[in-house]
């Protein structure tokens, strides 16, 4: 048998009016005598036949069997054309129909050899010479067979190089036979993988009269066409891994960041519950976080310095106030406030929104390896308070948000929500950076892309107020001053929070003027929640800006609402100063009767 490795051989058969019966026999049997020699099969030698005369019929194609037995009853049923001798038009065929991969041809990166046999026993009836020379560039290997009366010169046009090995001119069909044995030992050769020093790190392949290398399953062949390279199986970017894909061996895992574990479809992670061990000691509420847990007091409440312990710090702590905004405790009582800019609804607890006009809010928040994680989750709701302040909608206020640390990443832009809900469910979801403090690339990142029009800010020309809001806790490690100037020169307002140990001279570089209105400091992230307030009067544009229509004060319908306010705040005066007046006399009672009982113990 051949053992030289895989070929892809298609029989070009000549069946014109020239050849006889008889003589046709004994092509047949030169074709199954080959045939007989190979080692054939899906992954082994392939085998087509076609016949020809003034026309070409395929008789089987290189995907249609795999087995010597139905290659043979093929051949024997197959019926001479017996009409002209249209060489060229087969060798055309053979090139543009035969050995393609649709009709089982293997695809010419894997180096399998195509090789054409084409038995003739007169001249061709047109031109073979160019489309041989077609056929052998596009990397078939033609070996040419004459019998009899075969004209020499068409042979050698045909045939690839060396012609004294692919040229052969048999005497007759009784010839043919034995001549088989010769070709095949030509067609098989010697073993080049066994005769020759081939360098392959995993598997050398025999071929004609050379060899190639191939790699085990899970590597591919470097350019050197000898060492082998594991396959990335993560590169194509079609494993799902939710976090880390690694890959192993032209396979793939998938591995969670840490505080994450890997869930039974083993591509999704899901985060820790460290709260859920029962060691935390959380007075209120324990809140896990990737690598770890912090404590949490209930609304009213502060956290004390031992990170666990919760304290009622005023009466707004130890009621259901409602207050919507702030609540301010008095003696004995307490009332509702908003930010300077909305007023005190009717119900004494619910706040004006920024609606009276419409802004482009983009706020940039820093994300370095010094603020840590449980710092992180503060600033999150730092921003969802004032996402809380917004009438947020695609017409109205729109909010986008960047990260940074060593590069700049783009939370959402300005047009991918439409709701503070969504919103604030997007800036819980945002995973914390880390790494170092780039201000600097971050306001140049802003300018350029957060406040394009591609990324949802409305034009100009409509008028609507841009502001950004950049909030870090420590000096920048590239220059500021170039792109701070550039914000502030394109028209955006610019807030700047500093906290912890963010530098002041920066973030008065960042702030619009006047500068002691737009930058605010706190010196720790657990007391940087009161700075809310110091921004609301300034983002909230005056009404009458960008779109927003234009009303008198004099209107109906606003003087009927300054009445309407203005009763409820009254009223809530009044009913705090009963309340007041109840809790005197409960006192003065109180008062009373510790008097009778000192009396009465002397």
């Amino acid at each position: 048998k051949c053992r030289t490795g895989p070929l892809d051989i298609v029989f070009v058969i000549d069946s014109s009016r020239s050849v006889r019966p008889f003589e046709f026999e004994t092509m047949r049997r030169f074709m199954m005598d080959i045939i007989s020699n190979l080692d054939v099969g899906p992954n082994a030698t392939r085998v087509g036949v076609i016949q020809y005369s003034s026309q070409v019929q395929n008789i089987f194609s290189l995907k249609t069997f795999f087995t010597r037995a139905d290659m043979e009853r093929a051949i024997n049923s197959i019926i001479p054309l017996a009409q002209g001798t249209m060489t060229g038009l087969a060798i055309q065929y053979a090139m543009n129909v035969a050995f393609t991969t649709q009709e089982g041809a293997r695809p010419l990166h894997k180096r399998i050899p195509r090789i054409a046999i084409i038995v003739t026993d007169g001249r061709p009836q047109d031109r073979v010479t160019e489309v041989a020379t077609q056929a052998r560039n596009a990397g078939i290997e033609i070996y040419a067979v004459g019998i009899q009366r075969a004209d020499m010169n068409s042979l050698r046009a045909m045939a690839s190089p060396p012609l004294e090995e692919h040229v052969f001119l048999v005497e007759s069909f009784e010839l043919i036979q034995q001549f088989a044995k010769q070709f095949q030992d030509k067609l098989c050769g010697v073993d080049m993988c066994v005769e020759r020093e081939h360098g392959c790190q995993h598997s050398c392949v025999s071929t004609p009269g050379s060899f190639y290398c191939e790699c085990n399953p899970g590597y591919r062949l470097n350019v050197d066409g000898k060492t082998c390279s594991p396959i990335d199986a993560c590169a194509d970017g079609r494993h799902g891994c939710q976090h880390h894909c690694v890959s192993v061996r032209g396979s793939y895992s998938c591995r969670c960041r840490a505080g994450y574990y890997l869930s039974q479809n083993k591509r999704s992670c899901t985060m820790i519950d460290y709260c859920s061990f029962g060691n935390h000691s959380c007075q209120h509420e324990c809140v896990s976080i990737p690598n770890g847990h912090y404590c949490r007091c209930r609304s009213g409440f502060t956290l004390q310095p031992d990170s666990k312990s919760c304290r009622a710090t005023d009466l707004c702590n130890g009621v259901d106030h409602g207050c919507e905004f702030k609540c301010v405790s008095t003696e004995g009582s307490y009332h509702c406030v908003c930010p300077e800019g909305q007023q005190l609804q009717a119900d004494g607890k619910t706040c004006s929104k920024c609606g009276a006009g419409h802004v482009d809010l983009v706020m940039v928040i820093d994300g370095s390896k010094s603020v840590r994680p449980q710092n992180f989750e503060l600033v999150k709701q730092f921003v969802n308070r004032i996402v809380d302040l917004l009438e947020v909608s695609p017409h109205g206020t729109r909010v986008g948000l960047v990260q940074y640390s060593s590069r700049v990443r783009t939370e959402f832009p300005l047009n991918k929500y439409h709701s503070a809900d969504e919103i604030k469910k997007a800036v819980m979801d945002v995973e914390y950076m880390e790494k170092g403090t780039m201000t600097g690339l971050a306001l140049k990142h802003m300018v350029e892309h957060s406040f394009s029009e591609q990324e949802g800010a409305r034009p100009l020309s409509h008028n609507i107020p841009r502001i950004g809001l950049v909030f870090t806790d420590g000096r920048s490690q590239d220059d500021i001053s170039e792109w701070a100037r550039r914000a502030k020169e394109s028209g955006i307002v610019m807030f700047a929070v500093g906290v912890g140990k963010a530098v002041e001279e920066e973030l008065r570089a960042i702030a619009s003027e006047p500068v002691e209105q737009h930058f605010s400091y706190s010196a720790d992230f657990t007391t940087m929640t009161h700075l809310v307030e110091n921004f609301s009067l300034n983002i909230c544009p005056e009404e009458g800006k960008g779109e927003t229509e234009i009303r008198s004060p004099c209107e109906c319908e606003a003087l009927v609402q300054f009445q309407t306010n203005t009763v409820a705040i009254l009223q809530s005066l009044t009913e705090k100063n009963i309340l007041w007046a109840h809790s005197l006399a409960q006192m003065t009672a109180r008062l009373e009767d510790l008097e009778k009982q000192i009396a009465n113990k002397k």
